[in-house]
């Protein structure tokens, strides 16, 4: 029945955030309370998704790193100068706003992109392994860029940042591989695959919790809001793009190139907004949880695309052959 359930909840993995930052902000007055739970939540959220992996699987990237380090190029080099480049010229002088837009970019791979390359059937080791090293690396790299980015115009407590980051990633995900490892993948069978569904259930109910705190900032549509929302939608929208097509550039085979322009594009935007949410302004939280409305739907329209676009070139290279 669990894993029924999962399978549904993948088919509607689209509607989920859109829907639960649409409910969290309708029923604020109710749920912004409840908000201490936030980091809890995404604690179990990580710990079930790291059920599947191991530490083994960084020997692949000691072995052949290269196809990591530009994952780590495009998440924490280009598109967070993307984003400054892009939050200055259409927000000049909104320093919060513009902080929002960067810090949706140096949050660590979503952990979520490891479903969406599964279903597409990339390359498991390699998006385990750049999950793991960014989500390891995310304490020291997510405070250091935001004080190299916007210095000291926007006051932030990095100290709690990374205390947060490794109670809600870090920890949970250590954990969950040390398990993985002790019981040789058995863990994943008994454990994992019955949490999966509630793990999904978790990342709306994150979603809704963190739609509620910034409710105010969303409730009121007005041309600001509207360029946020149009602004966050073409820099996430680049980041597939620029991602797709620096693996080809890099000559990467199909499965390369659709495990970078996966985790390349997507965020653990529920981990970007607990952050806003907790240690800077609501209005620096607004960028992030905006990026919640379409992040899934972004890897939906994007894995068709590369379906199909590998589709084509097989069919031509069968052309070809005959």
């Amino acid at each position: 029945m669990l894993q029924k359930l999962n399978k549904q909840l993948e088919k509607i993995m689209p509607l989920i955030t859109p829907v639960s930052v649409v409910i969290g902000v309708l029923l604020s007055a109710y749920l912004k309370d409840f908000s201490y739970l936030i980091p809890w939540i995404f604690a179990f959220m990580t710990f079930a998704g790291s059920l599947g992996s191991n530490f083994r699987s960084l020997k692949d990237v000691i072995i052949h790193p290269f196809p990591i380090f530009l994952a780590m190029l495009i998440l924490h080099i280009l598109m967070p100068i993307w984003a400054w480049g892009i939050g200055h010229i259409a927000f000049s002088g909104d320093a919060y706003t513009i902080t929002g837009l960067i810090l949706g970019m140096v949050i660590p791979t979503g952990v979520t992109s490891f479903i969406w390359v599964s279903i597409y059937k990339g390359n498991i080791p390699l998006v385990l392994s750049i999950i793991l090293i960014d989500t390891l690396l995310s304490p020291i790299i997510v405070p250091f860029s935001l004080s190299m980015f916007m210095g000291k115009t926007v006051e932030m407590d990095f100290i709690s940042i990374m205390k947060g980051l490794l109670g809600m990633i870090v920890i949970p995900s250590i954990i969950g591989m040390f398990l993985n490892q002790a019981t040789k993948g058995k863990i994943k069978d008994q454990l994992g695959t019955r949490l999966a569904p509630f793990s999904k259930i978790s990342l709306g109910f994150v979603v809704m919790l963190n739609g509620a705190v910034v409710a105010p900032y969303l409730r009121n549509i007005n041309l600001k809001l509207v360029g946020i929302t149009l602004t966050v939608f073409m820099i996430a929208f680049t980041g597939y793009l620029f991602s797709f097509l620096l693996g080809k550039l890099m000559k990467r085979d199909r499965d390369t190139v659709l495990t970078l322009t996966f985790t390349g594009g997507m965020r653990n935007i529920s981990a970007g907004a607990v952050i806003a949410v907790a240690y800077f302004p609501a209005s620096v939280a607004v960028p992030v949880v905006v990026g919640m409305l379409f992040q899934q739907v972004l890897a939906s329209i994007n894995g068709h695309f590369l379906e199909r676009y590998y589709h084509k070139k097989v069919e031509k290279q069968e052309s070809i052959a005959f």
